[in-house]
C-alpha cells in the first residue's frame, strides 16, 4: 500500500509527487505512486521549442528547486524575462504611458521564466523518480473509497493508498469518480498559441497588449523567438485560425501595433476555448484536487501553472505535517485545512484576472476608460509598480514553505 496515489503526471501532479517523495528534516519521504499513461519522450537538443509553454514565477522556481527539478530543465528550454511592457490599444507601444515592470526595480535578477511545458514535465517526473516515486504507466479506470484506504484501478491492476490526489486536468476523471462538482463559465474567447520569429529582438521582455476584442502577449523564448498567446473573441478566433500563415502573421503584426516589427510563424497554431472552472469542493474523504482539476483561470496573467504548483506545495506541506504528527494524511480534517488555504488564494487571483479581462480587454464606458488610464498611473508610481511586481513574482499571499 502507498501513502499517496496521484492521478495525472503533468507538471502539477509530478511536482506534488516529487515534494511528497523527498524527505525533509524530521519527516521521511512518503511512498507515492503516480499514474501517467503518456509521459513525454526525450526531446532532442536541437528540436525547436514546442508552442506549449508556461510562465514560471519566482515562487514556482523556488519550489521546483526544492522538488529537485529545476536543474533538470535544459537551459535551451528555459528563458528568463527581465521586464514586462503592458499597454492598451488606445496608446502606442512606444508611449511613455506604457506600463513597464522591471526586475531591477525590486533588485531581482528577473521577473520569472518562460519554460517549455514538456521539458518542465520531464524534469519533474525525473525528480519524482529520483526521489523514489513509482510511475504507473496505465490510465485511471475507477475509484473505491474506504474507511482507511482508497483503491485506484487501472487496466494493469489496482493500487491502494491512504490518499488519492487528482491532478488530471480540467476534465478530471478522478474528480468525477469522487463525486466532486464544478462550476464552469465560458469566456466566449479562444486562445491561439504559436511560436514566431520577430523582426526586432524581444529584449528578454514579455509584451502584452489589451484590445477591445481580446489580449495578445509575446513571451520571450531562449532561442530568440517568441511564444504568442492571443486570447481573441470566438468569432475573431475562428477567422484567425482559418488564415494562411502569411495572412495570420500580417494580422499578428497589426494586432501588436508593430511592437516587435514583422513576424513569421515557426510552429503550428494551436487553439483552445477559454473558460473559468472552480470546483465547489477541493477535497473529500481521502481525495484532494490540485491544479486544473480544482480550478482554471484566464491565461492573460500567466498564473495557471503557478497556482497549480502552489496547490501541490501546500498539499504536500499539509500531508507531511499530518504524518509528522502521526495523523492520518487522508483524513478530511487534514484535507480541509489545505482546501481553506488554497481556495481563498485562488479565488482572489481569479477575481483579479477576470476584472482585468473585463475592463482592459473588453471594457467600454467610463469605468473601463478609467481602468485603462490606470495603467499609466501605476507606471508613474514606484510603490505601486513594486507592489504589482511582487505579485507577478508570486511572493505575496500565504506561501507554502517550499516557495519561500
Amino acid at each position: 500500500m502507498f501513502d499517496v496515489a496521484i492521478v495525472g503526471g503533468g507538471p502539477v501532479g509530478a511536482c506534488a509527487g516529487a515534494l511528497l517523495a523527498r524527505g525533509t528534516p524530521g519527516v521521511a519521504g512518503l511512498s507515492v505512486a503516480l499514474l501517467e499513461p503518456r509521459p513525454p519522450g526525450v526531446v532532442p537538443a536541437n528540436a525547436r521549442i514546442d508552442p506549449r509553454v508556461v510562465a514560471l514565477s519566482r515562487a514556482s522556481e523556488r519550489l521546483l528547486r526544492r522538488a529537485g527539478a529545476w536543474t533538470q530543465i535544459p537551459s535551451e528550454r528555459l528563458s528568463a524575462y527581465e521586464r514586462m511592457r503592458i499597454w492598451h490599444e488606445s496608446i502606442a507601444p512606444t508611449s511613455g504611458d506604457v506600463l513597464v515592470f522591471d526586475a531591477a526595480d525590486v533588485a531581482e535578477p528577473n521577473l520569472g521564466y518562460i519554460a517549455e511545458s514538456r521539458a518542465l514535465q520531464a524534469a519533474l517526473l525525473a525528480a519524482f523518480a529520483e526521489a523514489g516515486g513509482h510511475i504507473e504507466p496505465g490510465p485511471f479506470s475507477s475509484l473505491s473509497i474506504g474507511a482507511d484506504e482508497v483503491t485506484v484501478s487501472t487496466p494493469q491492476g489496482v493500487l491502494t493508498a491512504r490518499l488519492v490526489i487528482g491532478a488530471d486536468g480540467a476534465q478530471s476523471v478522478l474528480r468525477a469518480a469522487a463525486g466532486l462538482t464544478v462550476e464552469v463559465r465560458a469566456y466566449g474567447q479562444t486562445a491561439i498559441v504559436a511560436n514566431v520569429a520577430t523582426e526586432r529582438p524581444h529584449q528578454s521582455t514579455a509584451w502584452q497588449r489589451f484590445m477591445r476584442d481580446g489580449t495578445l502577449a509575446f513571451l520571450p523564448l531562449a532561442d530568440g523567438a517568441s511564444s504568442i498567446v492571443w486570447s481573441a473573441d470566438d468569432v475573431r478566433a475562428v477567422s484567425l485560425v482559418s488564415l494562411s500563415d502569411a495572412a495570420f502573421a500580417a494580422e499578428l503584426e497589426r494586432a501588436s501595433d508593430g511592437a516587435l516589427g514583422s513576424t513569421r510563424l515557426l510552429s503550428e497554431r494551436l487553439s483552445f476555448p477559454l473558460m473559468r472552472l472552480a470546483a465547489q469542493r477541493y477535497v473529500a474523504q481521502r481525495v484532494a484536487l490540485i491544479g486544473d482539476a480544482a480550478h482554471v483561470v484566464h491565461p492573460l496573467a500567466g498564473q495557471g501553472v503557478n497556482l497549480g504548483l502552489l496547490d501541490a506545495a501546500a498539499l504536500a506541506q499539509q500531508i507531511k505535517s499530518a504524518v509528522a504528527a502521526r495523523e492520518d494524511p487522508g483524513a478530511l480534517r487534514t484535507l480541509r485545512a489545505y482546501e481553506r488555504w488554497r481556495k481563498s488564494e485562488v479565488a482572489a487571483m481569479a477575481i483579479s484576472i477576470d476584472t482585468f479581462d473585463r475592463l482592459l480587454a473588453h471594457g467600454a464606458g467610463p469605468v473601463a476608460r478609467l481602468a485603462q488610464r490606470g495603467l499609466s498611473w501605476v507606471n508613474a508610481s514606484q510603490e505601486l509598480r513594486r507592489f504589482f511586481i511582487r505579485r507577478a513574482l508570486g511572493l505575496s499571499g500565504e506561501l507554502p514553505e517550499a516557495a519561500r
